[in-house]
């Protein structure tokens, strides 16, 4: 996978979510570069002065100064090449070649700005007149010049007020062709796919531009009023700028939505009627919507869940997310848990809406503080649990395979809770590769799972819980 912990989908297709960096510490070195010689540029004379001296530490390149220029072209400064944690470096390009200079900075870092970088180019790409010299940002390549001097910036995407950060690969189910329940097959999840984006900055403009079927990247631009969103198909939901929902999203019947890079918090109410009217999940999917991707969100304070996904929905894929409550509530009805249940797959035993569907990717989650259960609590459907991250102390069970549900439960970390891993008498789970620290109870599964019809490379767990703990959630 770009930009984090290789974990790649080797039947790629469909749409694009986001992908953050790891970056790795560098070698150290120094080099000194010559000294500039004298040119004339447009008939005013110019001495390159010297190439300075360049020291890479942990991945940090040389400052790089080239020649300044005086005639037609104007005054041009090599500029600066600064590579460090995976900041690509700068340079403002000359109108003439100074002093050239060699700066090797650390190793490459893994898809960072690092690599051997930090070199100037002799005081700048000549060009006529003294116009700049065009570079472009090299990633996992050093800090090369951007052009005109431009600054570019490695590490993770940081998205801005204007678009939100680049993609990445979408993976698992949601990749898959297929129907839902009695629909109309798709061949994978594209969301809005190349419509014009839109930027909407209150709960009116969102329900209005995120309903009916017409394709729609919609961006989602600061704190939102709490309410309810619905999100109707063929719609690409996006946060910049911090964006944050506070309600209730509704997916019902929805088809191939991607929503990503959000925060969205929900009512907070107990499972008490008299306490709250608004016991909804922070995120209903249900109605047979199928095709729906969920990446790089912070969903928390769900009523009734984080994100629920029922009634015969299908082709689902949640990527990258941070699950939470924000308090450990309690209430008349649930007592202890406060019905901090977070994601529910199927609503009851039995149904004939979901018997072939409920079709489930989990991949690179984090489930945090406060959750008391349904990490996820799973009925029929083929689930797969993957690279996620379990930290929920204090809870009741984790991850369960309930009434006819077959799940793959692989390379996951659990910490601190209990009952990592919940198998009842009517499930299907095969366990492999996890890793338990701290926990207690049920953490053995006797089952099969399944074959995924999708090809992937698991992530390692050394390293998985910093990884997540620092990638997952809007960027």
């Amino acid at each position: 996978m770009k930009r984090f912990p290789r974990f790649t989908l080797l039947l790629l297709v469909g749409a694009l979510g986001f992908a953050p960096i790891a970056c790795n510490s560098g070698s150290q070195g120094v080099k000194t570069g010559g000294s500039g010689g004298t040119t004339t540029a447009g008939g005013g004379s110019s001495t390159g002065g010297s190439g300075g001296s360049s020291t890479s530490a942990r991945g940090s390149g040389g400052r790089a100064t080239g020649g300044s220029v005086t005639g037609s072209g104007g005054q041009t400064t090599g500029g600066a090449a600064s590579v460090g944690q995976g900041t690509g470096g700068v340079a403002t390009g000359g109108s003439s070649a100074g002093g050239t200079v060699s700066a090797k900075g650390g190793a490459s870092g893994s898809d960072a700005a690092i690599g051997t970088g930090g070199a100037a180019n002799s005081g700048g790409a000549t060009s006529s007149g003294g116009g700049t010299g065009t570079g472009g940002s090299i990633k996992g390549s050093g800090g090369a010049a951007g052009t005109g001097g431009a600054t570019s910036t490695g590490g993770s995407s940081t998205g801005s007020c204007t678009e939100p950060p680049g993609p990445g690969p979408l993976l698992g189910w949601a990749s898959q062709p297929g129907a839902g329940d009695g629909g109309t097959s798709i061949p994978t999840t594209t969301g809005g796919g190349s419509a014009t984006p839109v930027t909407v900055t209150t709960l009116a403009a969102l329900n209005s531009a995120a309903s009916g079927s017409a394709p729609a990247v919609i961006y989602v631009k600061g704190v939102l009023a709490a309410g309810t969103v619905k999100i109707g198909s063929n719609k690409t939901v996006a946060g910049i700028c911090g964006a944050e929902l506070h309600g209730h999203v509704d997916m019902g019947d929805s088809v191939n939505v991607i929503l990503r890079n959000l925060k969205i918090v929900g009512y907070n109410c107990s499972d008490s009627i008299t306490e709250c009217k608004s016991g909804a999940d922070a995120i209903t999917v249900n109605k047979a919507g199928h095709h729906l991707w969920f990446d790089h969100l912070d969903v928390s304070d769900g009523s009734d869940g984080n994100l629920d996904i029922t009634n015969g929905s299908d082709f689902v894929t949640v990527s990258w997310t941070k699950f939470s409550y924000s308090t450990k509530r309690t209430d008349p009805v649930t007592a202890s848990t406060g019905h901090r249940f977070s994601n529910l797959i199927g609503a009851a035993d039995g149904l004939a809406v979901d018997v072939g569907h409920l079709n489930i990717t989990w991949h690179h989650n984090w489930w945090a503080d406060n959750i008391a259960e349904r990490m996820p609590r799973s009925r029929d459907g083929k689930i797969h649990v993957v690279n996620n991250l379990f930290t929920a102390s204090g809870n009741d069970y984790c991850t369960n395979s309930g009434s006819q549900s077959s799940l793959l439960v692989e390379n996951n970390v659990y910490i601190g809770v209990s009952n990592p891993l919940q198998e009842d008498s009517n499930g299907n789970m095969l366990a492999r590769g996890n890793v338990f620290t701290s926990t207690s109870g049920s953490k053995t599964a006797s089952g099969t799972g399944f074959t995924p019809p999708y090809q992937l490379t698991l992530d390692a767990t050394t390293g998985l819980e910093a990884t997540l703990r620092s990638q997952v959630g809007p960027q």
